[in-house]
């Protein structure tokens, strides 16, 4: 039996071709791809500046070091989310804190963040950046986000991994807005992919070229950012201490030509999404809301099980899909209850809303290449899994 996976890239003749023309190429790494790709993404999205690197991690990690983030410095993000997004604090020296989740959309609560920031304000301990997560491919609302950076004097960095192609108040997500940078992700099971694969989008002149020369070792060859002049035509000088994140021409040809069916993707997606909603009527389960200022990206899709109506457990139900031949995961563990941040002070009962999201939380199969007889068979063995037939 042929497990029907949770998620899986859609590699095309044309995605192979690409990459093909690459290795035969000059150029297998630091040549005209990785740029192109970088023009192609900030068009798409409206954006001034993009940055590409080898992972969301690395975008995330040299997005907030462009903003200046270091020891003493607080970083505030989602307990629900993959631990990237809170590791990149911690890789800066920078202390780490979560705000609780909003149970409908899975996304960082406003309401909770501007209580947080209250209290914060008392104390003297603002966050220096908040990194809201767009779980599963929807946009938090960011406007109310943005007011309330403008009130409090906190950058902000969207965690788009699962939301390239999506958008917000009917713009692309990525066109900073109401954002300092955004990061996206092209991991395989994402909406495109490079392979292994980030970038950091940004409006900022300044910040784009502070993320530029931290992805590649901190080194320049402009002569107008050296701090005399070049010996000659070979000349480099490493003016910060930056990293090896660079994305390779074979992976931004892979890039360049995925993104030409971005929009078909995300509208597959789309369709398979309010597919399963018919098709989980009457299950005794609840799905993300969906905002009405959110066109989603369903990287993931999400289901949240009703444990008192159902008659099984989530692990139960969990490994009653794998024998079927059926790919489920969980996403997320809340970051505070790994033991690596346990260790920090963070315990259960922090984030009661978080907590309770992942007792309940199975992801399902979505990609775009799931066809509408793999959804139903899904959808079925998902409903008799839990125990609730149609109602």
């Amino acid at each position: 039996m042929a497990m029907i996976p949770y998620g899986r890239q859609d590699i095309s003749a044309g995605d192979i071709d690409a990459v093909a023309r690459v290795l035969r190429s000059d150029f297998l790494t630091q040549g005209p791809e990785v740029p192109a790709f970088e023009k192609a993404v900030a068009d798409y999205c409206g954006a001034a500046h993009a940055v590409a690197v080898n992972s969301a991690t690395s975008a995330l990690h040299i997005a907030c070091l462009a903003l200046g983030v270091g020891p003493g410095d607080w970083v505030w993000t989602s307990p629900i989310t993959f631990v990237a997004s809170a590791n990149c604090a911690l890789y800066c020296g920078a202390r780490i804190d979560f705000v609780d989740i909003n149970p409908a959309t899975f996304n960082m609560s406003v309401d909770r963040l501007g209580e947080k920031l209250q209290l914060a304000e008392r104390q003297g301990n603002l966050p220096k950046v908040v990194i809201p997560v767009h779980l599963a491919g929807q946009s938090c609302d960011m406007a109310r986000v943005f007011a309330l950076a403008q009130r409090y004097g906190f950058k902000i960095v969207e965690d788009a991994s699962h939301a390239v192609g999506g958008k917000y108040l009917g713009e692309p997500i990525g066109g900073g807005r109401f954002s300092d940078i955004t990061v996206f992700s092209f991991h395989p099971v994402k909406i495109i992919t490079t392979a292994e694969g980030g970038m950091a989008m940004t409006n900022n002149a300044e910040l784009a070229r502070r993320m530029f020369l931290l992805r590649s070792h901190g080194i320049t060859r402009d002569p107008g950012m050296m701090t005399r002049a070049p010996d000659g035509p070979w000349y480099y000088q490493q003016i910060d201490l930056g990293f090896n994140y660079r994305m390779t021409e074979i992976q931004a040809a892979l890039g360049n030509s995925q993104l030409q069916r971005l929009d078909a993707f995300v509208s597959r997606r789309n369709r398979l999404a309010a597919q399963y909603g018919d098709l989980l009527k009457g299950a005794p389960l609840t799905v993300q809301h969906s905002a009405d200022y959110s066109y989603s990206a369903y990287h993931l899709y999400v289901v949240r099980l009703d444990l008192e109506e159902g008659g099984a457990t989530r692990r139960q139900v969990f490994e009653e899909l794998l024998r079927r031949g059926i790919g489920v995961n969980i996403h997320y563990i809340p970051v505070h209850l790994q033991p690596y941040y346990q260790a920090m002070g963070f315990r259960p009962g922090d984030f009661p809303d978080a907590e309770r999201y992942y007792e309940e939380a199975i992801s399902v199969p979505m990609f775009s290449a799931l066809t509408d007889a793999e959804q139903s068979t899904v959808a079925a063995a998902l409903t008799d899994a839990v125990g609730g037939g149609p109602r």
